[in-house]
Order: structure tokens, then sequence, then C-alpha cells
């Protein structure tokens, strides 16, 4: 067996006193899927570091074997240096590496290689780390939250990237599906402490909570041995006492592994402060569109939103999401058509950017507004310490600037701050970013219990297959429709997932590249000729087609009985039909795989 590439060995590391790490490890080996779990706040980040040679810790091992490649996707670039995006994406590459593929990894996600980077917002500098990290191809990929900033078709076109590269993974994200998708292992950092399962992200929650109940157990056997250690003590001969003292050592190191154990971090409590009920209306569509320049952003779309429904909004970046969203709630005017709110409306929104969030004020500031020591939650008042401590902040954060959380903590202030507003709807956008599995599981439970009404934007998809009621989604060209259930619904729906918007600004750019660049134009369009669904049918009808050839094979085993129109002329009757259709669904299998295959070689 090849040794590991990366191993780090007994990892302690402290900040301000506080020990994070204590003991974690981690090994990666050639082509290795791991993805890195465990609370906000545990250390996943600051391991990556470790991993990337980035962070020193204070004490520990860290081996590398020589002349491999390793690449870390930073989360907070810094392009400064660079005079275009290109540049800072090509200053990556090393001897042998492909000159293109970085001008192509910038497009698909987006970006032309021409921007200057003193004028890109923080998602699109995301970008160009990814292209950055992605482009020599490395031996290993360390990637913190690489779906940070990416709509629903990037999210998917990077999915398919990673599973066709050789590059081992170490994987921190929040998306449940994406970890799903890729992970082959899992490392859990909880209390300072790493923890290996040889099994993917779908296995992990199981795992992780068997864990829990066991340490549990183990706390329960300590504390019963105590006792009977104590009791001992207590009664036990005098004499047969003073001669025992390995037992009296005993007992103290018992005491003192009770004392210091650290019991698993507490789960956030979530509730929303219930506003008077609504009207059972509460959005009314009909005909509306908006046009900004020569661009229809939505274009005749109608719907009707009831008390109760959790709808999602689905599309790429720049599709319009946030415009029809402002138009349904009544914050921005329709071009045509009219748009009718229900009664008793108490609204509350959730930013994803956290831009009205004041980076200088403390976080017991922001809780209360700025009102003294208490939270008013509708028509109560809570203590901010307690009301803090609900959502997992220490006592000691209460006087710290908000500028200085990390971003979990900062998505889980926002989200303090929202929940204690009266409401009976909720318009959530981007509300996954950055909180835990944990506070994300909880966030689920609170929209299933809302009696009020949510629209959701999200990138997340199995936050819509858990929550939405409904999914609305971009069919390009100003084109909205509504589809039934969460994500998964949608696409068995529509028969494919969501397309990437065509961008003007790139089109225009291709025109103006030299020709080295057009070459490399020209590789990308070569490389993206099949869409993503259509990639994803290319790889998975032919194992579509075996499955319906066995059953069509089992079923015509049954038919072959001499004796069964006779004996049973209804099962007949039924196994012709379900061969007629199985075989109509087979041939139309096989003709759009060879249509994609053609395709594909073109």
């Amino acid at each position: 067996m090849a040794p590991p590439l990366l191993t780090l060995r007994d990892v302690h590391l402290t900040f301000g006193g506080t020990p994070l790490l204590q003991g974690a490890e981690l090994s990666v080996s050639e082509g290795e899927r791991l993805c890195l779990v465990g609370r906000n706040g545990s250390g996943k980040s600051t391991l990556l570091k470790i991993a990337a040679g980035m962070v020193e810790m204070d004490t520990g091992e860290r081996f590398f074997q020589p002349g491999r490649t390793i690449r870390y996707l930073q989360q907070d670039p810094d392009l400064s240096a660079y005079a275009t995006t290109l540049d800072y994406v090509n200053e990556g590459l090393t001897e042998g590496d492909d000159p293109y593929r970085g001008t192509y990894l910038l497009e698909v996600l987006g970006l032309n290689g021409t921007e200057n980077p003193k004028s890109l917002s923080g998602g699109e500098a995301r970008r160009a780390a990814l292209a950055r990290t992605l482009a020599p191809e490395p031996d290993i990929l360390l990637l913190d939250e690489p779906t940070n900033h990416l709509d629903l078709p990037a999210i998917e076109w990077l999915e398919e990237e990673l599973k066709s590269l050789k590059s081992a993974l170490v994987l921190i994200s929040h998306d449940r599906r994406f970890l799903e998708n890729l992970s082959r292992a899992t490392v859990w950092i909880d209390r300072g402490v790493s923890r290996r399962l040889d099994r993917g992200f779908a296995h992990f929650e199981s795992w992780r909570d068997e864990v829990f109940e066991q340490e549990e157990i183990d706390q329960q056997k300590l504390a019963q041995k105590i006792k009977r250690e104590e009791h001992w003590m207590t009664y036990g001969v005098t004499a047969r006492r003073k001669r025992n003292m390995r037992r009296v050592r005993e007992l103290a190191d018992l005491r003192k592994q009770k004392r210091e154990h650290r019991g698993p971090q507490g789960t956030a409590k979530l509730a929303a402060t219930d506003a008077e009920v609504s009207g059972k209306l509460v959005v009314e569509a009909k005909g509306i569109s908006k046009t900004y320049g020569n661009r229809e952003i939505v274009k005749d779309f109608s719907t009707r939103i009831q008390r109760g429904d959790r709808v999602g909004f689905v599309g790429p970046n720049g599709a319009g999401k946030t415009t029809l969203l402002k138009m349904l709630t009544g914050e921005l005017a329709p071009d045509t058509g009219s748009t009718r709110l229900g009664t008793n409306l108490e609204m509350v929104t959730l930013d994803q950017k956290r831009e009205n969030l004041d980076l200088t004020d403390t976080l017991a500031s922001v809780l209360t507004g700025g009102r003294g020591d208490t939270v008013v939650l509708g028509d109560e008042t809570k203590h901010v310490m307690s009301y803090m401590k609900d959502f997992l902040f220490s006592p000691e954060q209460a006087r710290t600037p908000v500028g200085v959380l990390s971003g979990g903590e900062r998505a889980r202030a926002m989200l303090a701050r929202a929940l204690a507003n009266k409401s009976n709807m909720m318009v959530l956008d981007e509300p996954t970013n950055d909180l835990d599995l944990e506070t994300l599981d909880l966030l689920q439970e609170l929209l299933a219990d809302y009696p009020g009404t949510a629209l959701i934007v999200s990138h997340d998809r199995d936050f819509l297959d858990r929550v939405a009621t409904s999914v609305i989604v971009s069919e390009g060209e100003g084109i909205w429709r509504e589809y039934a259930g969460g994500y998964t619904d949608m696409l068995a729906q529509r028969g494919e997932g969501v397309s990437a918007r065509k961008s003007e600004k790139s089109a225009t750019a291709k025109k103006e590249k030299p020709s080295t660049s057009d070459a490399s134009a020209d590789k990308a369009q070569k490389k993206s000729k099949l869409t993503f669904t259509q990639q994803h049918l290319l790889k998975s009808l032919p194992g579509e087609i075996e499955k319906l050839e066995a059953r069509l094979e089992a079923l015509q085993s049954e038919m072959n009985d001499p004796d069964l129109y006779t004996k049973n002329p209804d099962k007949f009757a039924k196994l012709s039909a379900q061969i007629t259709e199985l075989t109509g669904q087979k041939d139309a299998a096989e003709e759009q795989w060879l249509e994609l295959e053609m395709l594909n070689e073109a």
C-alpha cells in the first residue's frame, strides 16, 4: 500500500488561551475524497491551513511527500498585485500545466480574464481563486467552502469537474448534496480532536449520533465507578484503605477525568416570534413583467402564494431572482401586470450579504437593536445574555465587534436578529450561507413548523428538497415557471436542471480577444459543448438502459409460461402492457444516448 501524500499527526494549537486543536490528525492518500466536518469554530479551516503549510501548529508533525503539488482555496483571496484576473490565475500555473485551462475555468465561472481585480466583488474574487486553485490539477486540492458565491449551474459543473480530476480532495462545505456526491471518507473535528469514518458524508450523521450515545453511556459508567470508589473510601476497613493507596490515586484520576470531560457543544434554539395570522391569500401576481434596458428580467409571470407555502426561487446568478422577489413583496412595482398582497402581513427579511450589519457594532447591540440589555421578542423580553446562549454565543462575545466574528457566527447573529422580530412572512436570501449542519437542521425544522409563509432564494439543493412546497425557476429570456415540490421534484418535472445565464460581457469580450485568447475560448467551448444535464445523462443512461433490460428479461420469463393466459388472463394482460411500456422507454433511452454520444463526438 502506497504511503499517504500528506499526514498530520497529533496537532495542537491554542488561540488566545483557548485550546482549538488537541491532537487532531489528518491523512490524505492519492486520489482520496475526504470531507472535513464539524461545528462552526471547531477548527476545520485552521486544520486545512495547517495542511496547506499556511499556519504553524504549536506542536505536532506534518509530512508532505517531496515533489508533489498541493493547492488551497483561500476564503479571502488577495488579487491586488495583479493587473487582471487571468494574470492572477496564470501565476498559479507551473511548468507542464495547460496554459489554456485558466481561461477555460474563468469563463465557466462567469469571468472573462480581463477584469481589474480592484473592481471585483467578493464573490467574483472567490470564483477567480477557485479557477486559480483548479487550473494546475495538483496532487491534492484543499477546498474551503468552494460553493460559496456559486449559483446552481456552477455548483453542478464544479461537482462534475472535481469528479473528473485525479487529484485527492479535502472538502469543507455546508452543502449536503455537494458533500454526499463527492466524499468517500469523512473526518470529523469535534472538541479539538479528529475522528475518521471511511465512508462518505451520507453516513456521517448516523455515525455521529452513535458516537454521542456511546459517550453518554461511558460517562454514566464513569459516574457509577466513582460512586463505588467513594463508597469504599467512606465505609472500607481503615487499615486496608491506608495500605491501598493505589485505589486512592485511581479515584482522584477518575474525578479528574470526569471534571475535564468536555461534552458535545450545545444546540442552537431557533424559534420565530409569531405575529397575527395573515390572510389565506398572501401574494397574487398577474402577468407581471420587468425590463431593464433591452433585457427582460421577468416576462408575463403569474402566481398565487397562500398562507403556509414555502416557495423556493432558483436560477443562475443575474437571472433576476431578487427582482422577482421584490415585485412579489411589493418593494418594486412591475412595468406591466399587477401584484396584490394579502392582509395582516408582517414581513422579516434575512439578507444573504449581511450588508445591514454594522461591523463596528457589538454583538449585544446588534441583537438588542441598541436598546439596553434586553431583546424584544414580540410582546415578551429576554435578557441578551440568555438570547445569545440560545444561539451558541458565549457571554464573553457580548462586547465583541461583529466584524471579528467568523462567517458562521455572523450568519447566526443575522438569524437571531431576524427571528426576534414579529413575522408571519419570511423572505430569506441564501439563509444557509456559512451555517453549520446542526444549525441548518434546526432552521429546516423551524421552517417546516412555521405557521406563516416563507419565500426562499437558495442554491442549496438539499435544503430546497427538505423545505420547499414549490420552486419557481428561471427558464431564461425572462420566463419563470413554478413547479410543485422541492428541487429534485422540479428536476423530474422539468427534465433538466438550471442552465447558466449567458453573459453579454463575456460574449463581447470573446469578440475582442486576440488570437491566443480565441484559441483558449474555442477550447473552452469544445469542452463545454454538452450542458451539465446532458453530460450527466450521457454517463447515467447506460446504467438505466441495463436496468430496463433486466426488468424486461424478468417480465418476459414470466410471459414464457404457456399456461399463463389460460390460468390468469388479467396477469397476462398486465405483463403485456408493462413489457410494451418498458420497451418504449428502453428504445427512447437508447435513442437519446445515441444522440448525446454523436453530439459529444462532434
